[in-house]
């Protein structure tokens, strides 16, 4: 056996055993959070635990459905904000600006991924905060789902910019020469012919985006409000229902698992557990969307 067949057995092993680790990690923290949180599930019940709306820890309820929903929500509101602004910067950055503005702007862009959660929910606390509380609304004090979502969208758009820009720079050229030769403008071009044919991978980095905000804590800690209740509008207009105040998920058992004993911890366990199914649902969402015949 030659040493260059010898070293492509080994790098081959060495892979698999690099991609196989990765999933065994995956495997360990799921096995570890279900059997951490399995007798909250047993103790209290799927439907009580899921759907119920009261999170009262020295009086047993723990009811998760307002977290879920306040997941939801903001998730909802970053992803309404955050894309349109971040397929705009990717579609910029591939297909308009010169490279002299790429050069300028791109390294601005993928600077935003490095900020540490507690600075963006600081700069939402003094900045973004005061601005919502000048909505008028009852109840209103700034700490909500609207300000949460702002803060959201700007600590998912590098990660959604990034890899759309990737997706769409993968366009082959050809497509861009066919439209414009037959009297396409640029703007159809890319609208109708490079948009499509990135679709896939813009989704996949939209799903990124999501697994990002689903998972964010500190900074949704510190501008949401983090109050145990049900997301309702304080008006007649729905969407003020981004005005209450509400807590995730992750900011749940980033608050109470320090303290937590007995079946209060293993209920923040569980917590991690819905979390944990509500992330792979998105995941395998987007995978089937992906594979689709529909996104061909």
């Amino acid at each position: 056996m030659t040493r260059k067949l010898i070293t492509e057995t080994v790098m081959k092993y060495v892979l698999l055993v690099s991609a196989l680790a990765s999933m065994t990690i995956v495997l360990m923290i799921g096995v570890f959070t279900l059997k951490e949180g399995l007798p909250a599930f047993r103790e209290l019940g799927l439907d009580d635990l899921l759907f119920g709306r009261t999170w009262r820890p020295g009086e047993g309820q723990f009811g998760v459905l307002s977290m879920i929903v306040g997941s939801g929500l903001v998730t909802i509101g970053a992803v309404a904000i955050g894309v349109p602004l971040a397929l705009g910067a990717a579609i910029f950055l591939a297909e308009i600006a010169p490279k002299k503005i790429q050069g300028f702007v791109r390294p601005s862009i993928q600077l935003l991924a490095g900020i540490p959660s507690v600075v963006y929910g600081l700069f939402g606390m003094v900045v973004l905060v005061p601005l919502v509380r000048k909505i008028p609304a009852p109840g209103n004090a700034g700490y909500g789902l609207l300000a949460a979502s702002l803060v959201l969208a700007v600590m998912v758009l590098p990660t959604i910019a990034s890899v759309s820009e990737y997706a769409i720079r993968s366009v082959p050229k050809s497509f861009r020469e066919g439209a414009l030769a037959v009297g396409s403008t640029k703007w159809e071009t890319i609208t109708r012919v490079i948009m499509p044919a990135a679709r896939s991978g813009i989704v996949s980095a939209i799903v990124l985006g999501l697994g990002r905000a689903l998972g964010e804590t500190i900074a949704m800690i510190m501008v949401i409000g983090n109050s145990v209740i049900m997301p309702t509008p304080s008006t007649a207009n729905p969407l003020s229902l981004f005005l209450s105040r509400a807590r995730t998920l992750t900011g749940n058992i980033a608050v109470e698992i320090n303290y937590a004993t007995g079946i209060h911890e293993d209920a923040l366990f569980a917590t991690g557990v819905v979390l944990f199914v509500l992330i792979m649902l998105v995941n395998s969402s987007a995978r089937f969307l992906i594979s689709s015949k529909r996104w061909d």
